[in-house]
C-alpha cells in the first residue's frame, strides 16, 4: 500500500504495523504534533475560561487513553476549541465542577453512541453543514478574541502584528521548527527584555507542576446538577464526534488506509471521561496537529501516546517560562487557526454552487454564530440538508398520460410522503370520465405507508367515479409493503 507521505511501510505484525510501523519516526512526530499542541492548547483554554492546567492535563489524558481505545492511528486528540466554545458558557455560569460532570456525561453520550453503531449517522452530515461548521468554528474563534485586543494597549496590539508576521512568514524560510512555537519564544523574550506592560499566561491560571490526580466532579449529586449539564453535555458530546470524524477521515485519506469510526466514537468517550475524572476538559480530534503528525511520519497509536506524555513533560519541567508568556502571542497563534480553519474557497464559491447547498452551508453559520452554539448550527444544517434534499427528490415525480378510450398512467421516480400529494393530484377524474385506467408502476418505488395510502385514495377515488382500475409494474418491495397493508390494490 502506498501513501504520499515518507515513513509508511508495510510490517507483517499487525501489533507492530499498527502501533509502531517505525518507532524513531512516531516518536519524532509525536514530538512535532506536541509542539503544535502547546500554544493552542493553552489558548483553548483561556477561551474556555478554565486553567491552562485543565486543558493541559486533559490533552495528556485523552491522548493516552485514546492511544489504545481509539479506531484510527496516528491522530491527535486532545482539548480542541470547538469544544472548548461550547463549554464556556457552562464554566462562566456555574463553574469548571460543572464542566467536569458535563465531560463525564458527554463521554457516556459518546460510547454509547459506538456501541450503537451510529458513526455512519455521520455520513448524512451533508459537505455544506461540515463546511458551514468549520466556517462557524473559524468565526467562534476570532470573536473569542475579541474581549483581548478591544481596549487593550498599543503593546498588545503591536505584539499580536509581530506575532501574526512570525506565523506566517516564518514557514517561507524554514518549516523545521512550528512558526507558532516561535512566535512564543520570540514574543516572550521581547516582551521581558523590554518590560512591556502585557497580561501573561500566570494571570490566566495555574499551570500544572505534577501528575494530574483523580476525582470525582465536586457537584450535588441530583436531577438538578442533570438539568443544568444535560444541554451542554450532549452539545460537547456531538461537537466532539462531529470534528473526530471529520479528522479520521482526513487521516484516512492521507494515509490511504481504514478506520474503525465506531471504535472512535466509543474511544474518544472513554477518554473524555477519564479527562474529566482527572481535572480536564472534555476534547476531541485535533486537524491540525493530526495532519502534522501524519506529515511527519506518524502512522501508529504509537504516535498519539508520546504526543500526550510528551506534552506533559515539556509543561512540568518549563513551567517557570511558560508562565511569562503573553496573552498577545495566543491571540495571534488563534487568529492565525481561525483563519486557517475557514474555508475560504467556500466564500467564493457561494455564487457558484447550487442555491439550496450555499443556504445550508450559510444557515449552519448564521445560527452557530448568533446563537454561540456549535451543536444548534449544525443540528439546523443537517434539518435542511433533509428538507431540501426531500423537496428535490419529491418534484423528480413524473407522470405521464396517454391513451384516449383506454387511459395509460406510467408513474415514475420516488412516491414517498414528500410526492403523494403529486401522485394523487395527477389523476383528475374530471377528464377520466368513467373510462378504464390502467397504472403502470414500472418505473416507480413506493417507500413508506404514505405513498401506498396515495396509490390506494387514487384507485378508490377512480373506481367511485365509474373506472375500472389496474395496477400493473409494481416492483417486489412495493408490493411487499402494499400487501402488509392489505388495502385491496390490485
Amino acid at each position: 500500500m502506498k501513501s504520499g507521505f515518507p515513513g509508511h511501510t508495510r510490517h507483517p505484525h499487525p501489533f507492530r504495523a499498527e502501533w509502531a510501523p517505525n518507532i524513531p519516526r512516531e516518536l519524532m512526530a509525536g514530538a512535532v504534533a506536541t509542539f503544535a499542541l502547546i500554544p493552542e492548547v493553552i489558548a483553548f483554554s483561556f477561551v474556555a475560561g478554565v486553567d491552562p492546567a485543565v486543558g493541559l492535563f486533559a490533552s495528556f489524558v485523552i491522548s493516552l487513553v485514546i492511544a489504545f481505545t481509539g479506531g484510527r492511528p496516528a491522530m491527535v486528540s486532545a482539548a480542541a476549541g470547538s469544544v472548548a466554545l461550547v463549554a464556556a458558557p457552562l464554566v462562566h455560569a456555574h463553574g469548571v465542577q460543572y464542566l467536569f460532570a458535563a465531560g463525564v456525561l458527554a463521554g457516556l453520550v459518546q460510547i454509547l453512541f459506538g456501541w450503537l453503531r451510529l458513526g455512519v449517522l455521520m455520513r448524512y452530515v451533508s459537505g455544506s453543514v461540515r463546511t458551514g461548521f468549520v466556517n462557524a468554528l473559524a468565526v467562534l474563534i476570532f470573536s473569542a478574541q475579541m474581549p483581548h485586543l478591544i481596549g487593550a494597549n498599543a503593546a498588545t496590539w503591536a505584539m499580536v502584528g509581530v506575532g501574526l508576521v512570525i506565523i506566517y512568514g516564518l514557514p517561507r524560510i524554514t518549516t523545521v521548527v512550528p512558526s507558532p512555537l516561535v512566535c512564543i519564544v520570540v514574543l516572550t523574550m521581547a516582551a521581558h527584555w523590554l518590560q512591556l506592560p502585557l497580561k501573561t499566561v500566570a494571570d490566566l491560571g495555574l499551570l500544572p507542576d505534577g501528575l494530574p490526580s483523580f476525582g470525582l466532579p465536586q457537584v450535588p449529586f441530583s436531577l438538578e446538577t442533570l438539568r443544568l449539564i444535560a444541554l451542554p453535555a450532549f452539545a460537547i458530546a456531538m461537537v466532539g464526534l462531529l470534528e473526530s470524524m471529520m479528522t479520521a477521515s482526513v487521516v484516512d485519506d492521507l494515509t490511504d488506509t481504514p478506520s474503525s469510526k465506531n471504535r472512535e466514537c466509543a474511544g474518544l468517550g472513554a477518554a473524555n471521561i477519564a479527562a474529566s475524572f482527572f481535572g480536564g476538559i472534555a476534547g476531541c480530534g485535533m486537524i491540525g496537529q493530526t495532519v502534522s503528525n501524519v506529515r511527519y511520519g506518524g502512522r501508529g497509536r504509537l504516535s498519539t501516546l508520546f504526543a500526550g506524555a510528551f506534552l506533559l513533560v515539556l509543561m512540568v519541567l518549563l513551567k517557570p517560562w511558560v508562565s511569562q508568556v503573553p496573552v498577545a502571542a495566543l491571540v495571534a497563534i488563534m487568529v492565525m487557526v481561525s483563519a486557517s480553519t475557514f474555508d475560504w474557497g467556500s466564500a467564493r464559491a457561494l455564487l457558484r454552487h447550487p442555491k439550496l447547498s450555499s443556504a445550508v452551508m450559510v444557515a449552519t453559520v448564521a445560527v452557530t454564530v448568533v446563537s454561540d452554539n456549535l451543536a444548534a448550527g449544525v443540528a439546523v444544517g443537517v434539518l435542511l440538508s433533509g428538507v431540501f434534499f426531500t423537496f428535490k427528490v419529491a418534484r423528480l415525480l413524473d407522470v405521464e398520460k396517454s391513451g384516449e378510450e383506454q387511459l395509460t398512467y406510467r408513474v415514475s421516480g420516488q412516491v414517498f410522503f414528500a410526492s403523494s400529494d403529486l401522485l394523487v393530484d395527477a389523476f383528475d377524474v374530471r377528464d377520466i370520465e368513467g373510462k378504464p385506467v390502467r397504472i403502470d408502476l414500472g418505473g416507480a418505488h413506493f417507500w413508506d405507508i404514505t405513498a401506498v395510502n396515495a396509490l390506494d385514495k387514487v384507485c378508490q377515488r377512480l373506481r367511485k367515479h365509474g373506472s375500472t382500475v389496474e395496477v400493473v409494474g409494481m416492483n417486489a418491495q412495493s408490493r411487499a409493503l402494499i400487501s402488509k397493508l392489505d388495502l385491496g390494490i390490485e
